[in-house]
């Protein structure tokens, strides 16, 4: 699952610098704006999951497979789509601007929640 690591640095690199370059071919399977908000969240709730478990010592590697396959199985995707629409949407950077503050908005509603 080192994968999605990769994956999820990867987009906020992109985010961060601004792809640019030639537009890329649609995925098979593209995920909609909408999805991908739906997947980021929960991709970002599972990593603050598993380092809140890594701070206290807990052991998380079978664990963090465990949950990102959960999360792909709830999606109807695979670690190999998700990663398509990110390299996707990177070349759309308004576009992925407006995924991530969608994302950053639901983490911070989720975070006051009690």
């Amino acid at each position: 699952m080192r994968r999605i690591h990769c994956v999820l640095l990867a987009l906020l690199l992109a985010v961060g610098c601004g792809a640019c370059g030639n537009k890329q071919e649609k995925p098979k399977h593209l995920l909609s704006e909408q999805q991908m908000v739906d997947v980021l969240t929960d991709a970002y709730l599972i990593e603050a999951s598993l380092n809140v478990k890594k701070n206290s010592g807990e052991p998380v590697g079978s664990l963090e497979t465990a949950y990102y396959d959960q999360l792909f199985e709830h999606y109807g995707i695979t670690d190999t789509i998700l990663e398509e629409n990110m390299r996707y949407y990177t070349r759309y950077p308004a576009v992925l601007e407006g995924i991530m503050d969608s994302v950053a908005v639901r983490l911070e509603n989720a975070s006051r929640e009690p």
